[in-house]
């Protein structure tokens, strides 16, 4: 009876091995065909989600620019889930970054989190170029994981970044100096505590990626909660990249939380991505 037993039970054993075979080669496979592709990581601003993002997300797919929609949530620890299905044919992968610690003021730790999205999404996809997208604190997420890990092995080469709303040089209400002139090289002639913090990224900011910086104006030099010349201090930072440009959107859509949802914004974001 035993060895009947057996001889059934032998063959499933053997087409389940099979089955599991074939599972780790096509997810080589998929791992193979993601590594050719530039990824497009977005980040939220503070006290922000996911939800944030998708507007942007869904115009790109609508408009052709990409088929293939992933979210990454870190929790706290620094762990990392990803969810969505992976395009048989993928192009111009885009994943959504949220941070369930979303009002963290300590933007190393922002960074550090940043950096957990990257890191998990590249051991699942196995690429080595990506395109960076931030919206108000996202941009200094994307900017401290830059400047504390992006001279770490292995660390994907940084394409494109768009920052959107950026309040390098501090936020209005909260900084002295968030306002301060600045120089033709974009330096403020004060600078605020963050941005102190962040001079170091001059040095280190990757030379072969062009940089879009988007900035609203609702009509008195700011989108009612970053001042323009908070945003446009980034030019200094990313004084060495390969190309920088600039982007001033004006009226009602240029305000703080409403640049991730402006059709002009979408557009602008969608040509310098993916021309």
């Amino acid at each position: 009876m035993r060895g009947k037993k057996l001889a059934k039970i032998l063959p499933l054993i053997a087409a389940a091995c099979m089955l599991s075979a074939c599972g780790v080669k096509m997810s080589k496979t998929v791992k193979a065909r993601q590594a050719k592709t530039t990824v497009t990581f977005f980040f939220h601003g503070f006290g922000s989600s996911i939800n944030a993002e998708k507007h942007m997300a869904e115009a790109a797919k609508q408009a052709g620019k990409t088929n293939e929609i992933l979210t990454a949530t870190v929790k706290k620890n620094g762990e990392v889930k990803l969810r969505g299905k992976v395009a048989d044919h993928p192009q111009n992968p885009v994943i959504l970054v949220g941070f369930a610690d979303n009002q963290n003021p300590d933007y190393h730790k922002d960074g550090w989190y940043a950096y957990q999205a990257v890191k998990a999404v590249q051991k699942q996809l196995g690429f080595s170029k990506m395109n960076l997208v931030g919206h108000s604190m996202g941009n200094m997420a994307i900017s401290y994981m830059i400047m504390d890990d992006g001279q770490k092995k292995n660390f994907p080469a940084v394409k494109k970044q768009v920052a959107i709303a950026g309040h390098f040089n501090g936020i209005k209400g909260y900084s002295a100096d968030s306002n301060s002139p600045l120089a033709t090289s974009g330096k403020p002639k004060k600078m605020d505590v963050s941005y102190r913090d962040l001079l170091p990224l001059r040095r280190v900011y990757p030379k072969g990626a062009a940089v879009l910086n988007i900035y609203g104006d609702t009509g008195k030099g700011s989108d009612g909660r970053v001042y323009n010349n908070s945003s446009k201090s980034f030019k200094y930072l990313a004084a060495h990249a390969k190309s920088y440009q600039e982007l001033l959107i004006k009226g009602k859509g240029a305000q703080h939380s409403r640049l991730h949802e402006n059709s002009q914004v979408d557009k602008a974001l969608q040509q310098f991505l993916w021309k």
